[in-house]
């Protein structure tokens, strides 16, 4: 199966799926990675634009990732940018690689990018002129999921349950190569944080390490 990971910046991808990409990559699936935006100049560095993405090639070879993309559409502006020419060029890749599992982010993520990068993508796989998406799920990002505004069409409601138990290990260790990322606990986006996540996740469907997903649409 080719799977593509979408997500809006880099360390996103590993936050909400580390685990699955993990497993998915050792039962012998194509499983791409790609990364939307880069930092705006105007408020990042091109030093730490690079070194960011260095840590993403890193962590994705722990993972087994097949080949990492990245577009160069500028964070924290997605909303001020074109949403169909984002979507046009997820279209690009979704066709190009032969896209049938499709991970993106949650559309009620506190962060702008992440709604705009959610749209995009349900565009660009619409089931339409013989797409091959077959199944489109949304992950939840800590730090991001998990700040939404409370109101009910912002609420993250798992329906897809994948276990990791035998695969957390290396999400920890991907996530650990993203030391520009990384915060001290009691912060979301730190190890312990992550754990606990996974470990709660787990112990609603009775595994001890799970990432949750909400299902978009699956077609069988």
């Amino acid at each position: 199966m080719n799977i593509l990971v979408v997500a809006p910046h880099a360390d996103d991808e590993v936050l909400g799926c580390g685990g699955l990409i993990r497993r998915k990559s050792k039962e012998n699936d194509n499983v791409y990675v790609l990364i939307v935006t880069m930092g705006s100049p105007k408020l990042y560095p091109k030093e730490r634009v690079l070194n960011v993405r260095n840590e993403a090639v890193k962590a994705h070879e722990i993972l087994g990732v097949k080949n990492t993309f990245f577009f160069d559409f500028l964070a924290p502006e997605l909303d001020i940018t074109s949403t169909a020419e984002i979507a046009s060029s997820i279209l690009k890749k979704i066709n190009e690689l032969n896209i049938e599992e499709l991970y993106i982010p949650h559309r009620g993520d506190v962060h702008s990018d992440h709604r705009v990068v959610a749209n995009a993508c349900y565009v660009a796989a619409r089931p339409i002129n013989s797409s091959p998406v077959k199944s489109i799920y949304a992950y939840e990002t800590l730090s991001e999921t998990e700040w939404a505004p409370p109101f009910g069409d912002d609420a993250f409601i798992p329906t897809h349950f994948v276990n990791v138990t035998n695969y957390f290990n290396y999400k920890i260790d991907a996530l650990s190569c993203f030391q520009s990322q990384l915060k001290e606990f009691p912060h979301p986006r730190s190890i312990e944080a992550l754990s606990s996540l996974a470990k709660f996740r787990g112990s609603t469907v009775g595994v001890e390490f799970a990432e949750a997903f909400m299902t978009i649409r699956t077609i069988i």
